[in-house]
């Protein structure tokens, strides 16, 4: 079993930074597309970004286009989702996930592992 380990959430302010962190000791994550969803109260859980394992291309949720950044270190099995100009609408738990394979997708469906997720308020 895969265990993932998402860290880094907090609370801050609305226009502050923060920056998560996906760990999975143990587990290659050279070989496997990652990717970060996030679930709000009340509602559906949602794409955020992936990246993909081959060329490293990533994608975003136009919600969050311009102001969040995924990358991934494969020396460390680690992932990392950069938040910049946060928005209250940003709130919700966040979670890292992963599939073995190239291509990534915003499909809660699509993966096979996930993390425990971290929680991000975001104030007005």
């Amino acid at each position: 079993e895969v265990q993932l380990q998402a860290s880094g959430g907090g609370l801050v302010q609305a226009g502050g930074s923060l920056r998560l962190s996906c760990a999975a000791p143990g587990f290659e994550f050279r070989d496997s597309a990652i990717g970060w969803f996030r679930q709000a109260p009340g509602k559906e859980r949602e794409g955020v970004s992936c990246i993909n394992n081959n060329d490293g291309s990533t994608h975003y949720a136009e919600s969050v286009k311009g102001r969040f950044t995924i990358s991934r270190d494969n020396t460390k099995s680690a992932a990392y989702l950069q938040m910049s100009s946060l928005e209250p609408e940003d709130t919700g738990v966040y979670f890292c996930a992963v599939k073995y394979g190239a291509t990534c997708y915003l499909a809660r469906g699509f993966y096979d592992h996930w993390g425990q997720g971290t929680q991000v308020t975001v104030s007005s």
